[in-house]
């Protein structure tokens, strides 16, 4: 039996809003996150609030070239740390008698076995990716919505955190509005304001 459906309820039941409407776009995480922020402390109900990541795109650093031998020591040094480990276990079911010495056979033999397993992941490749790298997954913008009811307090605030953002949000809110209107004449239906 799958439990995907009941966590993909979960889910959507947490990060749902009842009718979300935006209080304003940022161009950073960090933007969006200082206006929560902001609302928090002059306590909004901020339970109501979420932060939406739009138009998504990944991002890659590369760091510099992979050689054999950096892939090699990579490896090793990854092996000691699982030898440490395993060696502390050994160590809590077999009592600390020959301690150290437990210590450092394990820490050799992840040492080789970290290396080994590397140096062949590595020329499995075939030279495919001789570059290391870290990457993200980053949004180009970041909306907070909040639930209908808090729209009013939470855009008023918003204009209280910075005037001018909340001067073109409201812009920004008008010309979609005018544009979808204009959109329902064009295709016949009813305006809003007959």
């Amino acid at each position: 039996m799958s439990t995907q459906p009941q966590m993909s309820a979960f889910l959507e039941n947490q990060l749902g809003l009842d009718y979300p409407m935006s209080l304003g776009t940022h161009d950073s995480y960090a933007e969006a996150q200082r206006a929560v922020d902001f609302l928090a402390d002059k306590d909004f109900p901020v339970q109501d609030v979420m932060i939406v990541g739009t138009d998504l795109k990944q991002v890659e650093r590369v760091r510099g070239r992979l050689t054999t031998g950096k892939v090699v020591v990579g490896g090793l040094l990854s092996g000691i740390w699982i030898g440490v480990f395993v060696g502390l276990i050994f160590a809590m079911f077999e009592g600390s008698d020959g301690l150290l010495p437990r210590m450092l056979s394990t820490m050799a033999m992840g040492a080789v076995f970290g290396a080994v397993w590397a140096w062949l992941g590595y020329r499995s490749t075939g030279g495919r990716r001789d570059f290391t790298s870290i990457s993200q997954v980053v949004a180009s913008r970041y909306e907070v919505l909040c639930e209908h009811k808090h729209v009013q307090r939470g855009r008023e605030l918003m204009a209280e955190l910075d005037p001018m953002r909340a001067a073109q949000e409201q812009l920004r809110r008008n010309q979609e509005q005018a544009r979808a209107q204009y959109e329902r004449e064009q295709r016949g239906g009813p305006s809003s304001a007959q």
